[in-house]
């Protein structure tokens, strides 16, 4: 699939107000600075759509964008940011989870990891919470091009094992992207569209 428009649509801390349009929808989501806003800006071709920052914790809001006019590529705030105040991580996580259990319109969620670090409890938490609140999800390993193929192949390996050990009986799908080089670029891409094909194909209300 190849991206020709991507516009911002809205931001809010309301999933009521989240746009009306019965279109498939992909919820991006990671620790904070995991490196989703690079991420989603090599996938659209846009240096400047999602804002990157050196500051862990700047997105702080449902952000809505439409691709192709007929998709909605969702940034979401960061998860275990320690430095965010407590009440503000209350707020957060309030309108993450109204987000993943009420959105009608979301059809797959992609969870970022940064393939440098070896399993984090908070990461392999939130992907037992997708599980439990049945929300279809892959995982997206960012900054492959920090490290060697080999420590890829090994840090997909021992996230695999800790995956598995959590009770699930196969590994979700996943890819393994570098928002430097376009690594996993179009396999993500062309995911996407083959979901989007079949939701378009078996659904009327979208």
């Amino acid at each position: 699939m190849k991206i020709n428009t991507a516009e911002f649509v809205i931001s809010n801390s309301d999933v009521k107000k989240c746009p009306l349009e019965r279109i498939p929808e992909y919820a991006f989501i990671g620790r904070s600075n995991v490196g989703k806003s690079s991420l989603i800006n090599m996938l659209t071709g846009r240096n400047s759509l999602a804002k990157t920052s050196s500051r862990p914790g700047k997105t702080q809001l449902i952000n809505h964008f439409k691709i192709n006019n007929n998709w909605f590529l969702v940034d979401l705030p960061g998860y275990g940011y320690a430095k965010v105040s407590k009440k503000t991580k209350e707020v957060f996580q309030k309108f993450i989870t109204d987000y993943f259990e009420t959105r009608e319109q979301l059809v797959c969620a992609f969870v970022l990891i940064d393939i440098r670090l070896e399993a984090q409890k908070i990461d392999l938490e939130f992907i037992t919470y997708l599980g439990e609140t049945q929300v279809p999800f892959c995982i997206i390993f960012t900054k492959a091009d920090k490290i060697g193929k080999t420590k890829v192949d090994s840090h997909v390996a021992a996230y695999k094992k800790q995956i598995l050990a959590n009770n699930w009986e196969e590994m979700p799908p996943y890819f393994v992207t570098s928002s430097v080089d376009s690594t996993g670029k179009d396999q993500l891409l062309d995911y996407i569209n083959s979901i989007n094909e079949e939701v378009f194909k078996s659904s009327n209300e979208f």
